[in-house]
């Protein structure tokens, strides 16, 4: 307990961490402090662009292996079946219909890339080395879960449909195509390829990514302030005890296909997050009746921040614990 309460403490105390805590508190204090949409657009864009072009220069590096392909068949599997662990925790803790359990559940398969790069970023500091594909596998994690729910709200006798549109929506979904894109980018050019650029993609990084935070601080700071009276005690402890769950099974994964300490928790990490992008764009076209407030706040609100705090320095200590690493 001691060497996760030091992991979170350190974690706390990070750049990354305090921009995101300002974000939050200007928008409870209702201060007018606000990042274009435009600047937050570019960041984001940034951030998916280095992140999949230093994630093909490691698969460069190290060259494809069963590990790899294991990998991304256990990112699709655990995508897809984590929604329906989901959707029957929330009918049993909430009194959310069953579309609102659905649209919730999509959001806890699905993925948040800056939780995964506060997760890389913790690694990094600790010395910790990780699999470059895992971006690979992040990638793919992130539209399966809005499959899940959808069968859940078809099965629930909606009348919900996948319509072509949507599944072409999903397949060209710009985060995808771009983190995929500047990952076979980064495995064609490799090192020299990142060489050329990495004044750019490495030096600026940190910096970028501590604007971006204050910018989903400030997001989910209004999100929590605009929902009081709309989640219940259940819905809130749901939003921290599924990346939990899901983080143990993350572990048990990462483990049977024999990745290293750091791949185990990324996986880990990419299993507990719970999507803020992808995903609600996915719902307002899939599922309008669903209630944003609903499935944006214990996403963003409460999930993103939980595992930024406390969720990481628990799932790396876990894993340390449990590997012996």
């Amino acid at each position: 307990m001691s060497e996760i309460l030091s992991l979170a403490g350190e974690n706390l105390i990070s750049p990354i961490i305090l921009s995101f805590a300002l974000g939050l508190a200007a928008a409870l204090a209702r201060s007018d402090l606000t990042i274009p949409e435009a600047v937050a657009k570019g960041m984001s864009i940034y951030l998916l662009f280095a992140i999949g072009f230093k994630g093909g220069v490691a698969v460069s590096a190290n060259g494809l292996d069963q590990t790899l392909i294991l990998s991304l068949i256990a990112g699709l599997v655990l995508s897809f079946a984590l929604p329906l662990l989901a959707f029957a925790l929330l009918r049993i803790m909430t009194g959310l219909s069953h579309i609102d359990a659905a649209a919730v559940a999509a959001h806890y398969g699905s993925i948040s890339i800056v939780t995964f790069v506060a997760g890389t970023s913790v690694l990094q500091g600790r010395l910790i080395d990780a699999e470059g594909y895992m971006v690979a596998v992040a990638a793919v994690m992130e539209a399966p879960a809005i499959l899940s729910a959808l069968w859940l709200v078809a099965r629930g006798g909606s009348g919900t449909k996948m319509e072509p549109g949507l599944i072409r929506e999903l397949l060209l979904n710009g985060s995808i195509v771009l983190l995929v894109g500047s990952f076979f980018i980064g495995a064609i050019t490799g090192e020299e390829g990142l060489a050329d650029i990495s004044a750019f993609i490495v030096a600026p990084f940190q910096g970028v990514l501590c604007l971006f935070l204050l910018d989903m601080g400030l997001i989910a700071g209004r999100g929590l302030r605009e929902s009081k009276g709309i989640l219940g005690i259940g819905a809130v402890a749901f939003a921290i005890l599924m990346p939990m769950i899901s983080a143990s099974i993350g572990l048990a994964v990462g483990m049977l296909i024999g990745l290293s300490l750091g791949g185990i928790v990324l996986l880990m990490v990419l299993s507990a997050s719970a999507s803020y992008i992808a995903v609600p764009a996915a719902m307002r076209v899939a599922l309008p009746e669903a209630n944003p407030s609903i499935y944006l706040t214990l996403s963003l609100g409460v999930t993103f921040p939980f595992n930024l705090t406390l969720g990481i320095p628990l799932y790396l200590a876990v894993a340390q614990t449990v590997t012996g690493g």
